[in-house]
């Protein structure tokens, strides 16, 4: 068989999902095998996805690749469709690494070793799904069916409270989840052909109510995903009741989810109604950064201070894709990549700390950076690219971002001073609370209440190398954007133009409202306008 023709992605999906349903069968007493076997099923997918990729992806274009497509229920129109292109292509990569990492990290999980295990393999192979669906319906099951694996993982290893942070959890994701049913069926259904093709419902031209409906539906299931202010609740409560395994995830690989989404479908699919959503975007996207660094500031419990971070990171994405500049959306894409390594190693981090304090509070911890220098170290280093230190990844995301936004001729002058001025404000808050996290917990005089082992305290092998694992490729990005930006940069410069184009028509539609005073389409002249309306059709 030609290397091209072979099914990659559906054996890269179907690895872990098959492995996963071996694992009862497996003889183990002691959980011993079944890690080994977990372990191993991850790094063999993840070496299998990143052979494929290496070998058969070209990085020139911007179309589908290892397309495959086969029938499954037709009488509903339900097809096996997947694909990958530069959206996906990176993110997969990243749920790969993140993934095998957090199997990694959960060595010392004893209790239900068997479940455990199986419940992280299938969410592996749903997580892939999402990323390579080409078929709406398809995408949705694949969203849906990673849920029920991160409610259970959070219920039975969290913390004292994970039941009710793993209900919030379920309840906010699947009540988000039927506006992408409600909005897939509104789009499949409109025009004179039915069908749940991503591509093919990109070509449609939709009435402008079902368009901006559809829109408003999908940003407010991504939007609970991503997280956005006010959708955000869930968050907190599951990272701060979730194993360290769980939260990389989480924080790695979920929050990314909604981001791709929000290209794939609101963005790419629906640019009609871009137009007049993305100054929302760019607002939510300010709001999110100042909310989330003041309540990161508030918390004094570790990993609830990182999941409010997480959501003012989340904000910088937002206003990449409100930008319409292809600078914007590359930064969009960096920073999910940027975020999902840094992400991942404060919260794997933040899980060493606690095997050896038994606590999440900054106020009870103090001065364990004496008995745990290399911890100390490299939670410093992972802090540093969370505040977008030059030389790290977080940098050159969040500095491609700002001069997207700044350079975009879709706003005016005012919006966009007032946009960068409070996303600076972020920016300068996210500092102020990460350092005061490093002092409170390990500089100062340590706490009677500790009785950390001088011997054993600090970071072990495994966990070194778990975190040069994370640490590594975040400098090497921050010093090298190019490694990551290549990978998607011809597919997001046509995602740019591809919504620009309905800019002078969609915007010279609009109604003498508040958006006259923030968006302006660009002027071209009646040539050029009606050049792009014919492209566009």
């Amino acid at each position: 068989m030609n290397p091209v023709e072979f099914p990659w992605l559906t054996a890269i999906i179907a690895l872990p999902l098959v492995a996963a349903l071996a694992i009862p069968i497996i003889p183990d007493k002691e959980g011993q095998t079944v890690r080994w076997y977990g372990l191993g099923v991850a790094i063999a997918d993840f070496a299998l996805m990143i052979y494929a990729f290496w070998q058969n992806y070209d990085f020139h274009s911007s179309a589908y690749q290892f397309v495959e497509k086969y029938a499954w229920l037709p009488q509903i129109g339900l097809n096996w469709s997947v694909a990958v292109d530069g959206l996906s292509m990176p993110l997969i990569l990243l749920t790969g690494l993140i993934n095998t990492l957090a199997i990694f990290a959960a060595w010392k999980v004893t209790n239900k070793p068997r479940l455990f295990y199986g419940l992280m393999l299938a969410m592996y192979s749903a997580q892939l799904g999402v990323f390579v669906a080409q078929d709406l319906l398809l995408f949705f099951l694949m969203w849906e069916i990673e849920l029920v694996p991160v409610y259970l993982l959070i219920s039975i290893w969290g913390g004292a409270k994970r039941r009710y942070a793993a209900t919030k959890f379920i309840l906010y994701t699947a009540a988000a989840s039927i506006f992408i049913l409600v909005a897939g069926f509104a789009l499949a259904f409109s025009g004179d052909t039915f069908t749940f093709d991503i591509a093919s419902l990109g070509m449609k031209e939709y009435p402008k109510a079902v368009e901006l409906l559809a829109y408003a539906g999908f940003l407010i299931a991504f939007g609970v995903k991503l997280p956005i202010f006010p959708l955000h609740t869930w968050l907190p409560d599951a990272h701060g009741e979730a194993s360290a395994p769980g939260s990389m995830i989480l924080a790695g690989v979920l929050l990314k989810m909604g981001g791709y989404a929000l290209i794939r479908f609101n963005m790419e699919m629906l640019p009609n109604a871009h137009v007049y959503f993305a100054p929302v975007l760019a607002i939510l996207g300010v709001v999110n950064i100042i909310y989330g660094a003041c309540c990161a500031f508030a918390q004094t419990n570790l990993k609830r201070r990182l999941a409010y971070s997480s959501i003012a990171h989340m904000g910088f994405v937002l206003i990449g894709l409100a930008s319409y500049t292809e600078l914007g959306v590359s930064g969009a894409m960096l920073q999910m990549v940027s975020h999902g390594l840094i992400a991942a190693s404060l919260f794997f981090l933040t899980g060493v700390t606690y095997e050896r304090t038994h606590t999440l509070l900054m106020d009870k911890m103090g001065g364990i950076g004496k008995v745990m220098p290399k911890t100390f170290a490299l939670y410093t280093a992972g802090a540093m690219a969370s505040l977008a230190l030059p030389g790290m990844s977080g940098f050159v995301g969040e500095l491609m971002v700002f001069l997207g936004i700044a350079s975009s001729d879709v706003y005016s002058s005012s919006f966009k001073v007032v946009v960068v001025l409070l996303s600076a404000v972020g920016v300068i808050l996210t500092p102020i609370y990460l350092l005061s996290m490093l002092r409170k917990v390990f500089y100062g005089d340590q706490s009677e209440e500790l009785h950390l082992d001088t011997v054993v305290a600090d970071v072990k092998p495994r966990e070194l190398f778990i975190t040069a694992c994370l640490i590594l490729p975040i400098i090497g990005i921050g010093l090298y954007p190019k490694m990551v930006t290549q990978t998607y940069d011809v597919k997001t410069v046509e995602v740019a133009t591809h919504a620009r184009q309905v800019l002078p028509v969609v915007g010279g539609q609009q109604p003498k409202s508040l958006y006259s005073q923030i968006f302006t389409a660009p002027t071209l002249a009646s040539a050029e306008v009606e050049s792009l309306v014919n492209i566009s059709k």
